[in-house]
């Protein structure tokens, strides 16, 4: 059921409807979701640049023009038509649906900054972020806000995304930006109600959990459209009456917001997350062409079958999915080694039993870089695990970094999610063995470019480092023409002891 909230009436008021997505991930196709609200799992069709437009024109008609649409970020990359295109192939579609504002997620730098300036001026919607310069002139990349008119309100946005993406993407995506952090919100806040805004929203891409904890740290603001970790709010996050809404990801997900402002404040409000399943929303035909026309000179590449599944796969959790024990043995079995260490990755639809395809590859590893080898002691590897549950599990949002876990392959690791910081691994083993410190373990992950050449998936000083002339992808293909028709299962290889069997939430 929506949720609403009102206020003693007064006189008459103004209606105002904000439509928010985020973590769109290039997702032009319509897909498989697997939804799970209300204790319930099921997959239904959903999703789609189409669908979600056609959803928008549909309130859009219904609230005869009376909206303001958003977009959260990571938009442009996701996806193999994305990634081959440098999100260039996104950006029809993209137009078409109509956004009045977009703020930058943490992903679209994947391609380098100038593509992420040539991308920002064929969209036509402008995109705002406060806290992006150019490291040579120390100009904001972006607006840091904008007024938009809406039924006669003014409303203010005011963007800011993930100051951590120099670290938490691989630093040479970002080279020659600067990412600060939050401490000019509130002065930008007073800015833009100094310049008549009645209503202020905050759009942000930090992540749910970070989100909730900054609302209480800018005063003046009356929502904060939250983005990053594809959260599902179904009911909004009260902070003191300031509402922080996520609206989940891939476009399976519309959030609608209705504001009601009198006297140059919010006295009502309501929220309603839509889950854009096919079976409610038809797909936009203007938009499907678009769609159609952007994928076409790619679909023979990208319907190449590698491979076939006998089970769903998934990667809605953040400590072990069954896609990522596939990825990962992938990986450990191309190269040889002990371990294998696949990024705890939040994107990829739910692919159904039946074929692998070529542009499957682009969802289960969204970039494309070398794997690397190389050893580390077992005294790395504990304090790998313990930084890395610390980034998805740390009380302290400011704290929290990155996506979930990370994927092992030839180890287990035992922790306990809400022990302090330094004290959660309870044991690491690896080939069913207890590791010893002092002893040196082979390790695969991928390369990250700009680390160091000694950085294993974060693990500095690692030995013997050697860098593969085959990438992620290549691994899978391989494994997948060796072990026909793959039924991976879950296995216990990350063991939260004071966590459910299956978390699909960091909230």
């Amino acid at each position: 059921m929506p949720r609403t909230s009102s206020a003693p009436n007064g006189e008459e008021r103004r209606h105002v409807t904000v439509l928010f997505v985020a973590d769109l991930h290039a997702q032009l196709d319509s897909h498989p979701e697997l939804f799970w609200h209300g204790g319930e799992e099921r997959i239904e069709e959903a999703g789609g640049f189409a669908r979600v437009a056609a959803a928008v024109a549909q309130i859009r008609e219904e609230r005869q023009g009376q909206v303001l649409v958003l977009d959260g970020g990571d938009t442009i990359q996701g996806s193999a038509e994305a990634a081959m295109t440098q999100g260039r192939a996104i950006v029809p579609a993209l137009n078409a649906i109509g956004f009045d504002a977009a703020v930058p997620g943490n992903w679209e730098v994947v391609y380098g900054p100038v593509a992420l300036r040539e991308r920002a001026e064929e969209i036509r919607h402008p995109l705002i972020a406060a806290n992006v310069r150019d490291e040579a002139t120390g100009e904001r990349l972006f607006a840091p806000w904008l007024i938009r008119e809406v039924a006669g309100v003014k409303v203010g946005i005011v963007g800011f995304t993930d100051p951590d993406v120099p670290r938490r993407q691989p630093p040479a995506y970002s080279e020659g930006l600067v990412y600060e952090g939050h401490e000019e919100l509130p002065a930008l806040v007073r800015e833009v109600k100094e310049a008549g805004a009645e209503v202020v929203v905050l759009m942000s891409h930090i992540g749910l959990a970070k989100a909730v904890a900054l609302t209480d740290e800018v005063p003046g603001i009356d929502v904060h459209l939250s983005s990053d970790t594809h959260e599902r709010t179904y009911e909004p996050i009260d902070r003191n009456g300031v509402w922080v809404v996520e609206p989940g990801g891939f476009g399976s997900f519309l959030g609608r917001l209705d504001l009601w402002v009198e006297n140059g404040r919010v006295v009502d409000k309501k929220w309603e997350l839509i889950e854009l399943v096919a079976s409610r929303f038809p797909e936009d035909r203007h938009v499907k062409a678009l769609v159609e026309k952007a994928m076409a000179p790619l679909r023979d590449e990208l319907d190449v079958q590698v491979g076939s599944a006998d089970a769903e796969l998934f990667r809605y959790a953040v400590v072990e999915t069954n896609l990522d024990n596939l990825l990962s043995d992938a990986l450990r079995e191309a190269t040889g080694t002990q371990i294998a260490l696949s990024n705890g990755f939040r994107f990829g639809t739910p692919l159904l039993p039946g074929p692998i395809r070529e542009r499957d590859l682009w969802s289960f590893y969204p970039i494309s870089t070398p794997l690397m080898t190389g050893k580390v002691t077992g005294k790395q590897l504990r304090d790998f695990w313990e930084q890395e549950i610390e980034n998805a599990f740390a009380e302290d949002p400011s704290r929290r970094f990155g996506g979930w876990l990370p994927r092992p392959s030839g180890m287990t690791v035992r922790f306990e999610a809400k022990a302090p910081f330094g004290q959660r691994v309870r044991e690491i083993r690896v080939g069913g063995e207890l590791i010893e410190d002092d002893a040196l373990y082979s390790v695969t992950a991928c390369m990250r470019e700009g680390d160091a050449p000694d950085t294993l998936c974060r693990i500095r000083n690692a030995q013997d480092v050697k860098v593969l002339d085959f990438d992620a992808h290549e691994a899978v293909r391989r494994y997948l023409a060796r072990h026909p028709n793959v039924n991976p299962s879950l296995e216990g290889r990350a063991i939260g002891v004071d966590l459910p069997p299956v978390l699909r939430t960091q909230f």
